[in-house]
């Protein structure tokens, strides 16, 4: 059957970022896949929500509190996991300032979250793949923000433009043993990262997003799951080194 190329029962799964938005909405898919979840993030409530949510859809989690910017803490819970067959890398911060405005500190902050996070998780899941002389799929999350300048997101876009490197780089690197490295880059997307602004503004923003659209509408963290699922799985087993962009045709880059 052809469903059966999404199909990972018996295949072990680590998500960065699970407590909500597109983390959670992945997690849980992986799960509901039949893929047993290990969920991490720094926010403790949140992934015993998206732990739950698992549970009641019959599927396997666990849940790791710890912050994807040490990496000593990461690499632990990664051996923690065992043999791994995915690692979605989808921990992220939203930081926004003029480049005239932009602190020393504000740019190291989102670096040591979006890229550096996003490396140590790709490093620790190659290791392990490695080890494990085992293929496996690893899903980074990038952004449209790395397809069009915008402003106030120096610090942000260039974080993401650097996780597309680095997933490109490492898909050359692992890909003699099996390993895939992709990268998923959405629009617009209804998550509590972008819900940051008063509801006026919020209406305002995904008002003008949607019109942006030849969908007419924003996206839902569910959008972007599927596409996780989808490079998470054997349905892609001939992808690796891409960007793939859930944006509703906002960009559509060459």
């Amino acid at each position: 059957m052809p469903l059966q190329a999404y199909d990972l029962t018996g295949r072990t799964a680590f998500v960065t970022g699970a407590a909500g938005g597109i983390g959670r909405a992945s997690a849980v898919l992986l799960a509901e896949a039949g893929a047993a979840v290990h969920c991490a993030d720094r926010d403790a409530e949140g992934l015993h929500g998206t732990a739950e949510l698992i549970g009641k859809g019959g599927g396997t989690a666990r849940t790791h509190v710890l912050d994807v910017t040490d990496r000593t803490a990461l690499a632990s819970a990664v051996r923690a996991a065992g043999r791994l067959d995915v690692m979605a890398a989808i921990a992220g911060i939203m930081h926004s300032s003029s480049v005239l405005d932009t602190r020393d500190e504000d740019l190291d902050r989102v670096l040591d979250v979006n890229f550096k996070g996003v490396l140590y998780a790709c490093q620790e899941a190659a290791r392990s793949m490695l080890a494990h002389d085992m293929p496996g799929s690893i899903v980074t999350m990038a952004s449209g923000a790395v397809d069009t300048g915008g402003p106030g997101l120096l610090c942000y876009g260039a974080a993401k433009a650097a996780v597309v490197q680095l997933t490109k780089t490492l898909a050359t690197e692992v890909g003699p043993h099996g390993i895939r490295v992709n990268a998923v880059a959405p629009g617009w997307v209804r998550t509590p990262m972008t819900a940051r602004h008063d509801r006026q503004v919020q209406a305002h923003t995904e008002g003008l997003m949607a019109r942006m659209s030849p969908l007419g509408r924003v996206g839902e963290p569910d959008d972007v799951a599927h596409t996780v699922l989808y490079l998470a799985s054997d349905a892609s087993a001939f992808m690796t080194g891409q960007i793939l962009r859930p944006n509703g045709g906002v960009a559509m880059p060459w």
